[in-house]
């Protein structure tokens, strides 16, 4: 065993390696050039780890080490180079993963704030003020280990992968959670925070460190990006992975109605696509915006937390912003965006009073203002808007929304026959009888006002879920568990005589029958 850290390092394959983790209880294992961790060397004992990291820890982090779990710092190691050391104390002993920096970089002093933070790991104190200038977390020169985990999730066509401590990776594919091929052992939670925190950037690890969660975008190679979200729950880290394609799906693909289309060549007005968390309301609105960019000659800004598909100038200049890279809030680039001579403007989500206002605001004042909620149909999205304002001014709320919404698009996913999902899509396009509904507070009767404006290009959901049950794309009982209005839905089946037997509740063996001991 040697007897420093330097010695460690030097010896073969050590010497070369980007990371490497030494724990109590096993061999030192580091990354080999396929990014899989790799064993070497001998088992090591507490005393033996200790040996070689107590050393190199600076007084003030050593101070931290009473009071804080896990502690941070950076130091230059004589003859190896400059590594970043995270250091935690575990029941089973101590831990430490030790990140080589590139050649030259000096190493920064840890202040005591920054040592003694909870699973903190920041860079220099320069670079982790310096805001972020990359949409996505920068790609490593090689592979790192996550990167095997994202071409099974590729190639299983699944929409997003799960990442658990103490539980097999799983994903969701085709709306199912299903373990991840090839995986049958649990991740670690020492493994889950390796392969999670070399795949964070800087800013993201700061966040975390206070947060115990993050949200960031990875760009992987050419074949996708991914929407990515960290999080530290009771048995250690986690992830969650949604692919973004790196193919922008058309309108054409996605099958919107011509007068969904519409909707895109207005000059003015709030257009809100809206549904439960993973029902595709991104891919939509992306959709919408490649129209328009393919279509018109304006001045498009996104503001996106993060930014998902990524567009290329085509007819539109397009400029796309980040919460937390590029703004601060959605409604600090909302107000931005009046300096900034848009035409169109994408808000990716509408989620406080603020955002909201302005955004009614923009679209009064002459812009096209797209945005996202997470509501479940079109007429709740109405009453969702109106009750974030305080009753005081929910009147003039609906007089401004009355004149400004344009249409709303509510969708959900549902499992098409054959594997797969499809969008059912409920649309409301804001005429005069609608405008005035929302005027007067009677937003109970805009469904009966979509049926007779079907003609104008109206769907409800359960027409929408209908007519694909109809179509052999989706099987009934699929679309009956999507429907909102379910006992309406279930009188269209049998109107249509469709099935509906998965309906009744089985009877119960032994239960007594219906009217029994009467």
């Amino acid at each position: 065993m040697p007897e420093t850290l330097e010695a460690l390092l030097k010896t073969p394959p050590l010497a070369t390696a980007e990371q490497i983790m030494i724990q109590a209880g096993k061999a030192a294992v580091f990354m080999n050039a396929q990014g899989s961790p790799e064993p070497v060397g001998a088992v090591m004992a507490q005393a033996d780890v200790e040996a070689l990291i107590m050393p190199t820890i600076p007084a003030n982090v050593k101070a931290a080490m009473a009071t804080q779990p896990v502690v941070a710092f950076q130091v230059n190691l004589a003859g190896v180079g400059a590594f970043e050391i995270r250091v935690a104390r575990e029941a089973t002993g101590m831990r430490a993963i030790l990140k080589r920096l590139p050649a030259g970089a000096a190493p920064a002093q840890a202040a005591p704030a920054q040592a003694a933070a909870a699973h903190a790991s920041s860079p220099a104190s320069a670079a982790a003020a310096a805001p972020a200038k990359q949409v996505a977390a920068p790609r490593k020169s090689g592979p790192i280990e996550i990167d095997r985990y994202f071409t099974v999730q590729l190639e299983m066509k699944a929409s997003d992968m799960h990442m658990s401590s103490c539980v097999v990776p799983m994903v969701r594919a085709d709306g199912d959670m299903v373990p991840m091929n090839g995986f049958t052992a649990p991740l670690a939670p020492a493994d889950a925070e390796r392969i999670l925190w070399e795949l964070m950037p800087d800013k993201n690890r700061e966040e975390f460190s206070r947060r115990h969660d993050t949200d960031f975008a990875y760009e992987f190679g050419t074949e996708a990006r991914f929407r990515c979200n960290v999080f530290m729950d009771r048995k250690g880290m986690g992830g969650v992975f949604r692919v973004i394609p790196s193919k922008i799906l058309t309108a054409e693909q996605l099958n919107l109605s011509k007068d969904i289309l519409k909707l895109c060549y207005l000059t003015k007005g709030l257009v809100l696509v809206t549904g439960p968390t993973g029902s595709g309301k991104s891919t939509t609105l992306c959709a919408m915006v490649d129209y328009i960019n393919k279509n018109r000659s304006d001045h498009i800004i996104t503001i996106e937390d993060p930014i998902e598909f990524v567009h290329d100038n085509q007819k539109c200049l397009i400029n796309q912003r980040e919460v937390h890279n590029h703004t601060d809030s959605f409604k600090d680039a909302l107000r931005a965006a009046l300096r900034e001579d848009p035409d169109i403007i994408l808000v990716g989500e509408m989620r406080d009073l603020e955002t909201i206002a302005i955004a009614i605001e923009m679209a009064e004042t002459g812009h096209l203002v797209f945005g996202t909620l997470h509501t479940s149909t079109a007429p709740s999205t109405i009453d969702r808007i109106i009750d974030q304002f305080p009753a005081d001014r929910q009147s003039q709320i609906r007089v401004m929304l009355s004149e400004s919404l344009k249409g709303v698009i509510a969708q959900t996913l549902c499992k098409k026959i054959g594997g797969g999902r499809i969008a059912a899509l409920e649309v409301l396009l804001a005429d005069s009888a609608i405008a005035n509904l929302i005027r007067e507070a009677k937003t109970t009767q805009i469904p009966s006002s979509m049926q007779t404006g079907k003609a104008k290009g109206m769907v409800t959901l359960n027409d929408a879920l209908l007519g694909m049950v109809k179509s052999k794309q989706v099987e009934p009982k699929e679309a009956y568990m999507k429907a909102v209005d379910k006992v309406n839905f279930e009188s269209l089946l049998k109107r249509e005589n469709l099935d509906t037997s998965f309906i009744t509740p089985p009877v119960i063996a032994g239960a007594p029958a219906p009217g029994a001991g009467k």
